[in-house]
């Protein structure tokens, strides 16, 4: 094991067990067991956020670009905004959470997978294919915005809170399954690990080294349309995160080697969320949500990355 995730790792295990134990009173059962869900739905939702930002920057070679970019959180906001304006807030409140949770999950991933079926199998390359996903964002949030001005003032209200990723209420009942999907996608991403190695190289070097760099590069947007797709329906749109963990991860990785990239950033990702989430609500005793000062530091870091490339 390399230094880099052996550190990543005690990291891990040092905040989750200060997020667990941290002013906590009363029954432990009960307590260990309600941090422990909580902590489960951070590292589900890092892990998944951090490995397909690398696997995507991976394959369209860029390291500014993040998964969101293709509008999957537009198309979330979109969808709670449609449910919203059709059923009303009570309404939505109403509604079977796991029901309501396939159905939010097997629209993001059903659109992605139309998008690439459409878009790649016409011979287009990938640049082609995240202008298209940047215009469909572009129409999600038009639609929604025009929505929000039609609904109740109060649904609003409801509308909004879905609009950021939502870390202190997830349901118990979804854990468990949207953790069961990540861990298969995120195996199946790092099995691929030696061809995306080789894809990173670029398209004529990979295919020179015996890699359809086209064929590989539609079954992990395949993964990474899995993974984002089942975290945002967890908890909620999370854009510029997975650009701050890739940016950190390729900083201290030392390697480009995705058997390291991959579950470093996953682990990199969850002390993120783990010590900032202890921070907060543990020591700070504040209510703001941690994903609204995380995604502020993963913009930073966006137009640092930008000004960069502009420098050079």
């Amino acid at each position: 094991m390399s230094r880099p995730l052996l550190v990543a790792g005690l990291a891990l295990a040092a905040a989750s067990a200060v997020f667990l134990t941290l002013g906590a009173r009363g029954d432990w059962s009960f307590v260990l067991a309600f941090r422990g869900e909580k902590l489960a739905a951070l590292i589900v939702v890092g892990s998944a956020v951090a490995a397909s930002t690398v696997a995507f920057q991976t394959v369209t070679g860029n390291r500014i670009l993040t998964p969101a970019i293709m509008g999957f959180d537009a198309l979330y906001v979109l969808i709670q905004t449609l449910l919203v304006f059709g059923l009303g807030g009570v309404g939505l409140a109403a509604l079977d959470a796991r029901v309501l949770f396939g159905a939010e999950t097997a629209l993001m991933l059903g659109a992605a997978l139309l998008l690439f079926a459409w878009l790649l199998r016409r011979g287009a390359d990938l640049n082609r294919l995240v202008l298209t996903g940047i215009i469909f964002g572009t129409l999600f949030r038009s639609l929604s915005g025009l929505l929000n001005r039609l609904i109740d003032p109060a649904d609003f209200a409801v509308v909004q809170s879905a609009s950021f990723a939502r870390f202190n209420s997830v349901d118990d009942r979804l854990l468990w399954p949207a953790a069961a999907v990540t861990v298969l996608a995120l195996a199946a991403l790092l099995a691929r690990h030696a061809r995306l190695d080789v894809v990173a190289l670029g398209r004529d070097a990979a295919t020179a080294l015996g890699v359809d760099h086209d064929r590989e590069a539609r079954r992990v947007m395949v993964l990474i349309a899995i993974l984002v797709s089942v975290s945002t329906a967890l908890v909620g749109p999370v854009v510029f995160f997975g650009l701050l963990v890739s940016a950190l991860t390729h900083a201290v990785a030392g390697t480009w080697r995705h058997a390291v990239l991959l579950p470093l950033s996953a682990l990199l990702a969850s002390v993120v969320l783990v010590a900032g989430q202890t921070l907060f609500e543990r020591v700070l005793s504040l209510q703001t949500s941690v994903s609204v000062v995380i995604e502020g530091l993963g913009g930073a870091v966006f137009l640092i990355l930008i000004l960069r490339r502009a420098a050079r």
